[in-house]
This record gives C-alpha cells, sequence and structure tokens, in this order.
C-alpha cells in the first residue's frame, strides 16, 4: 500500500481526492491507473466553471497504450485545472499525488467526499 496514500479519497475508476482546507477538492488519477496506462503523452482537462456532476466525464488522458476517460468523483464546480500538466503530461507519471493533479472542484454536497473510499478500501479495490 505504499503507493496508496492513506490521508486521500478514492473511487473505483482510479481517481483520487484531496480535501483542502477552503473545501475545495483536487482530483488526479492514481499511482495504479497511471501503472496500468503507461507513459502518458496527452492530458485533456475539464473547463474552468464547468458543473459536473459525480462520474461525468471530467477528461481524457492518453498514453502509448490507450487513452482513458477521467471522470469526476463527485458532483461540484471545476474552480482550477493544471495547466502545467497539459503542458507537462508525464508528470501524471511521475508525480501522480502531487504535480500530476489534474483538476479542481468546489463539492455540490462536501458530505459526498466523506463517503468514498480510503487507502485501505481502494487497496483492496485493486488487490493491492
Amino acid at each position: 500500500m505504499s503507493n496508496i496514500p492513506s490521508d486521500l479519497k478514492y473511487v473505483a475508476s482510479h481517481e483520487w481526492l484531496r480535501l483542502s482546507a477552503d473545501g475545495v477538492v483536487t482530483v488526479g488519477i492514481t499511482h495504479h491507473a497511471q501503472e496500468l496506462l503507461g507513459d502518458i503523452v496527452f492530458v485533456e482537462l475539464p473547463q474552468t466553471g464547468a458543473a459536473l456532476a459525480a462520474e461525468d466525464q471530467a477528461g481524457v488522458v492518453e498514453s502509448v497504450k490507450a487513452a482513458s476517460d477521467v471522470y469526476s468523483p463527485i458532483a461540484g464546480e471545476v474552480v482550477e485545472v493544471n495547466a502545467t500538466l497539459e503542458a507537462e503530461p508525464q508528470l501524471a507519471n511521475t508525480d501522480p499525488y502531487g504535480q500530476g493533479w489534474f483538476f479542481k472542484i468546489r463539492p455540490s454536497n462536501p458530505a459526498d467526499y466523506d463517503a468514498l473510499m480510503d487507502a485501505a478500501a481502494y487497496a483492496a479495490e485493486i488487490g493491492a
């Protein structure tokens, strides 16, 4: 479980979430997801201001192996996207929980965050 930070929440579609003190949630793809994808060569992010429902497509990540959708784990408004990731998509491989984040969302219902998987549940989900 060393590649599954315990301070984050997770969803089965392999996105992670980090709640900040101001109630904004940062979203990215997990280490497991980037391993499955291989070398990431392109990232498409949602528009700032977009209203997303939980499980809406929020973007696309393309690797040398495949293209895969990125989903919004919770409903809310996109308040920021990681422009650096668009220019340097390999950050999703090299630093998936840090500089490789995808977007930040202000949840419609902050309680939705608490209902998501913790690190142990995600580890069980992926057989880690």
